[in-house]
Formats: structure tokens, C-alpha cells, sequence
């Protein structure tokens, strides 16, 4: 058997969807593609496919992972170009990369979001940043299927930095903010819910985030890379890719 670690992009429209969904479509993809799937025993055979911090319904991402078993070994980058090819517009397969050592869910502690405010002044937005930064605790509500839920989102906010968006006419303000990947999640409208809470920021249409990274903290309060360790585990040999439809 050979572990395969894969990164992939959800943009457009595609970040409506959501993570069930998502599967689905990765799942018909790797059929389309032929990919050699190893499947699990019992009644219902399902393929081995491990999905790691899986993004929210209604966010961007240009940094999902996911973990697949093989019975046999395929080239990495044949791999990406037949199972990019069988995936719908806008879930875009970026890397593909043989799983070394140690457990990929251990390496994401953390995720990296970009956050687009149209209309909001950065001045403004970096004034509601520097006030949830200086408070201890920001408690928001979470509407969940068992009702709901208070968390503190201060909590797991590790750093923000705002700029402005380059070229824009009207005002945007861009948040970059690290947030530590705590039980339960906070999420990016929980960041937002914190923003209302401390300086009732209010932005006159809907925010747009984009998750940028996932990895493990530095020192520095930077993420590493979480396929880099594979990347110089992964050996020279070039096995033969797996075949598409078009093939």
C-alpha cells in the first residue's frame, strides 16, 4: 500500500459547499480517475480517506488536506493532473506528496485566514482589531444543532495584522489572522462576532475569508508547512500514474 497526502483549493462558488459534499465529489473524482483506491472490510466497503480540518460551509481555501490509501504505488504528480482533471470547477488539486513518518493531523495546529471587509476603512478595522487583541476574553454565540453555544474566540487568535486591498476604489480592509485550531473550533464569523462585540464593527456586506495556510506553529507565531517533512521523505523513483477517462 502507498499513503498519498494531497492539497487542495476551494474558490468560487465552491466555497458554498459543503465538507459532505465535498467528499462526494473527491470520492467520484478518484472513480473517474481510476485512482487504486484501497477500501475497507465489512458489509459496505469504504475508501480509505482521511480528511484533516476539513473547512467551514461558505469559506475560500487554498490550503485543504487530505490523506488517501492506495494498493499500489503512483506517481505524484500523475496523480494530481488525472484527479485535478476528474474534479469539478473550483475544488482544484494543487500537491500531491507519498506520507512519510508521523501523523499528518498532528502537523495542523493552526490556520492562517484572510479576511476581505468591503466598505470597512482599514483605519477602522484596525482599530477593532487592536481592541479584541487587548482584551482577555470576547465570549460570542454559536448557533449549533443542540442550540446555542458561547466560546470565547479571543482565545484561539494567535496574531492579526490589517492592510488595505491594493487598487480598490472603495474602502477594504484586509484581516490576516492566525487562529489556533482549539476544541470547539473558532471559525472565521466567530472573529467577526468578536469584532461586533468589541467595537461593533458591522461591515455593510457579508466578509469574504479564505483560508491561506494550515500547519503548526513557530516560535515567531508563524505556521510550517505540513507536507514538508513528506516532501524530503518522499523518494526519487516514479511510479507508473493512475489513468483518466480521457486516456
Amino acid at each position: 500500500m502507498q499513503r498519498m497526502r494531497i492539497r487542495y483549493a476551494k474558490r468560487g462558488r465552491l466555497r458554498f459547499t459543503s465538507h459532505r459534499d465535498v467528499a462526494r465529489a473527491f470520492e467520484r473524482a478518484l472513480r473517474r480517475a481510476h485512482v487504486p483506491m484501497a477500501y475497507s472490510q465489512g458489509f459496505s466497503p469504504r475508501p480509505k480517506i482521511s480528511w484533516i480540518g476539513a473547512a467551514p460551509t461558505g469559506v475560500a481555501s487554498e490550503a485543504e488536506y487530505v490523506e488517501i490509501q492506495l494498493v499500489r504505488e503512483v506517481d505524484p504528480a500523475g496523480l494530481v493532473a488525472v484527479l485535478d482533471e476528474a474534479m469539478p470547477p473550483g475544488l482544484d488539486v494543487l500537491e500531491a506528496v507519498p506520507a512519510g513518518t508521523g501523523s499528518l493531523a498532528e502537523r495542523v495546529e493552526a490556520s492562517r485566514w484572510r479576511i476581505e471587509f468591503d466598505g470597512v476603512p482599514p483605519e477602522q478595522l484596525k482599530s477593532a482589531v487592536d481592541a479584541l487583541l487587548a482584551a482577555e476574553r470576547v465570549d460570542v454565540e454559536r448557533l449549533t444543532k443542540d442550540g446555542k453555544r458561547t466560546i470565547d474566540a479571543r482565545a484561539a487568535v494567535v496574531a492579526a495584522v490589517v492592510d488595505a486591498a491594493p487598487g480598490e476604489s472603495a474602502p477594504c480592509g484586509i484581516l490576516d489572522v492566525v487562529v489556533r485550531q482549539t476544541t470547539p473550533a473558532v471559525r472565521p464569523d466567530d472573529v467577526l462576532s468578536a469584532l461586533r462585540v468589541v467595537a461593533d464593527l458591522a461591515p455593510p456586506v457579508p466578509a469574504k475569508a479564505t483560508r491561506m495556510a494550515q500547519g503548526r506553529l513557530d516560535d515567531s507565531g508563524g505556521l510550517s508547512d505540513p507536507l514538508a517533512q513528506d516532501r524530503v521523505a518522499a523518494p526519487d523513483r516514479q511510479p507508473a500514474a493512475p489513468r483518466s477517462d480521457a486516456d
